[in-house]
């Protein structure tokens, strides 16, 4: 079992990867119906978009999952870099390539954004409930009009999206402060990682609240692209298999495609085995690499906004030290939180 953190993009040997960061968190803007750092692009079969293919590459920001420094709006369908408001379904051809002045977008200053709460911890637990909710805050579930990188219609809500599951620390820290805060969260969870059942006795309870949502990230975060159609059906049905062993719930019909890489094949060979609704993510912590804890709240600052669905990772320790931080940020900008399941249904 591979329980090493992955790109988020499959590179072939890993230790070539672009030397660049503040480039590869960059967000790559205008019409580009993904945006993609460079080290996603150059890693990845071969760029974002494959090109010619077409492909549906919803949303791939800046690096989706696991340990890449790349990671900027993994869904910016349409909207700015800057942070937009994102336009629900992805739609449009995919780029070839990410435009040459959308790779210069310079990255959020970790030294700036460290600074505005003295006390995170405390500004954290005096707001009580702008983000906590005991229950599904959304009071009608809105309408599934293809993969999703954003949360369409108007509203103060935020997708609060965590990947993968290789280091259980982090697992066992994103739980607690969901204990401790009421924070709904969604997990796109690859069960080849030990953490989840590891911490199930934790996780259990977030679960059957609806609180946390378990949703698939495939087994081993193959990608989908590279795969057969029968493999790609024996990557999510396996790993929905031990989601339902762990937690007893399903993970249907929610999936996170790796690296953000499908196309109708993928989305037609997820489709039979129950997986219809694919997620990406406007926005990143730009955690799936090993960054500072400084550089991860820089980027919510700049991506935690109304109706986005942001991604961050279960890989690297740089977050924890973060998340009641951002929690309070969510609650200086009115945000609530919700789970994919929360605003669809």
């Amino acid at each position: 079992m591979n329980t090493v953190p992955h790109s988020e993009t499959p590179i072939a040997p890993r230790q070539s990867a672009i030397t660049d960061p503040a480039a590869d968190r960059a967000v790559a803007g205008s019409s580009a119906r993904a945006s993609i750092g460079r080290r996603e692009l150059l890693h990845h079969v071969g760029a974002f978009g494959l090109g010619a293919v077409g492909f549906g590459v919803l949303g791939l920001g800046l690096t989706g999952c696991t340990p890449s420094a790349a990671e900027g709006t993994h869904g910016a369908a349409s909207g700015s870099a800057t942070g937009g408001t994102p336009s629900g379904s992805a739609s449009g051809s995919a780029s070839a390539s990410p435009s040459a002045s959308s790779s210069a977008t310079p990255s959020p200053s970790a030294t700036g954004s460290a600074s505005g709460s003295a006390s995170p911890t405390a500004a954290a637990s005096k707001s009580a409930s702008a983000t906590a909710t005991s229950s599904n805050p959304v009071p009608a579930a809105r309408a599934w009009d293809g993969p999703q990188t954003g949360l369409p219609g108007e509203g103060k809500y935020i997708a609060w999206t965590v990947d993968d599951g290789a280091d259980p620390e982090v697992v066992r820290a994103y739980a607690e402060f969901a204990h401790r805060t009421g924070t709904r969260l969604t997990f796109f969870i690859n069960c080849q990682y030990p953490a989840f059942k590891q911490h199930r006795d934790l996780l259990l309870p977030l679960v059957k609240s609806g609180q946390l949502q378990i949703a698939n990230h495939t087994y081993s975060h193959a990608a989908l692209t590279s795969l057969t159609d029968e493999q790609i059906v024996q990557e999510l049905t396996r790993n929905d298999e031990e989601i339902r062993r762990l937690f007893g719930v399903s993970s249907k019909p929610y999936f996170r495609p790796p690296y953000g890489y499908y196309d109708a094949r993928v989305l037609a060979a997820a489709a039979s085995c129950g997986f219809t609704r694919p997620v990406l993510w406007y926005g990143s912590l730009a955690d799936s690499s090993n960054i500072s804890s400084a550089e991860v709240y820089a980027y919510a600052e700049k991506y935690a906004l109304a109706q986005h669905i942001v991604i961050g990772h279960l890989n690297y320790r740089g977050v924890v030290s973060e998340l009641d931080r951002i929690r309070a940020l969510l609650d200086r900008r009115g945000l609530t939180t919700v789970t994919i399941r929360d605003y669809y249904g």
